[in-house]
């Protein structure tokens, strides 16, 4: 069967595309807003969506995803009322939806009572931030009993063996972040960027998405060029807190969005 990321990426292999995955903060500004970002998102290009789970101590994320982690939080977001939005969105979308978040609140819902409600509201993958695939066995098997992908992270500094052991662990796609550090929005593209997907590319033949650090269209065009799938998100927060108090939310991010998504079709063109 496969999941709804599993077939969104067999159906751009097929169409010789590539996969633009943007970033967001669920409940950034509010949970209402996020609910209309991700359906403007997909009318803007959007392939698959990444939503970000709100978290105390958000070690991965640079100053503008902490900011978005502060306003999520002081409208109340939690689990529960993100798979609520979740279940909201898939009335009227089948867009596929990514969560991706630390550890801490998924162990402290339960691993597998958590997998279960995910599945069950309509989210289709999970990437855990600091979660390597050596400790992660209770949640592969809580993803594949459920049918939700667990997605890892390969860095530039990962090794042979731990590309192998991400390769192997992962399902849906392998998070590449382009960058050592936190995420952010970055003047330029590593060197390294495209020899490592090539050598990432020797073990698997899974899709490879690459974020972390891609914040312009002409970043998004260049990595569409060699990945298969495009994630960008601090730059899309960034247009949320710049709109916050003028209005104009939804269709500034759809706006930004859609020059992402054009650059990426003119990368592989």
């Amino acid at each position: 069967m496969g999941t709804r990321i599993e077939k969104k990426f067999e159906e751009l292999r097929k169409e010789g595309k590539k996969a633009f995955i943007p970033f967001i903060m669920a409940g950034d500004p509010d949970p209402d807003i996020s609910c209309d970002l991700v359906l403007e998102l997909q009318k803007r290009g959007a392939s698959i969506v990444e939503l970000g789970v709100p978290f105390s101590d958000p070690i991965a994320d640079g100053p503008v995803n902490q900011r978005a982690v502060l306003r999520a939080l002081s409208q109340g977001i939690s689990l529960p009322r993100i798979l609520d939005m979740v279940g909201k969105i898939r009335e009227k979308s089948e867009i596929p939806i990514a969560l991706m978040t630390y550890l801490n609140p998924v162990h402290r819902f339960g691993i597998h009572k958590f997998m279960k409600e995910a599945k069950a509201s309509g989210v289709d993958g999970l990437i855990v931030a600091d979660l390597p695939p050596e400790d992660a066995r209770d949640l592969i098997e809580a993803g594949a009993d459920e049918g939700v992908n667990t997605i890892f992270l390969l860095a530039p500094t990962s090794s042979d063996s731990r590309i192998k052991k991400v390769c192997e662990a992962s399902t849906g796609f392998i998070y590449y972040t382009s960058i050592t550090g936190v995420t952010g929005i970055r003047e330029r593209l590593s060197e390294d960027l495209k020899p490592m997907i090539s050598k990432i590319k020797g073990y698997t033949d899974k899709p490879i998405s690459v974020g972390f650090g891609i914040s312009t269209p002409d970043q998004a065009r260049e990595v569409a060029s060699i990945a298969d799938g495009v994630i960008v998100g601090s730059a899309i927060v960034r247009v949320i807190e710049e709109r916050i108090g003028k209005g104009d939310i939804v269709s500034a991010v759809g706006d930004f969005a859609e020059s992402i998504s054009r650059a990426i079709r003119e990368g592989i063109g």
